[in-house]
């Protein structure tokens, strides 16, 4: 079960980590870069 989790939050950090390098209005930018921050913080099982 805890795999599949790892799967799930892998696959929206890479989801993340594209739109995040596609967009381009600042604010985007930043907003996705902190969730991004707490995916992978969650991801390396940092709590």
């Amino acid at each position: 079960m805890q795999i599949l989790y790892h799967l799930i939050v892998l696959y929206l950090t890479i989801n993340f980590i594209w739109y995040l390098l596609r967009e381009k209005k600042f604010w985007y930018q930043f907003s996705v870069a902190v969730v991004l921050v707490m995916f992978l913080l969650r991801l390396l099982l940092i709590k």
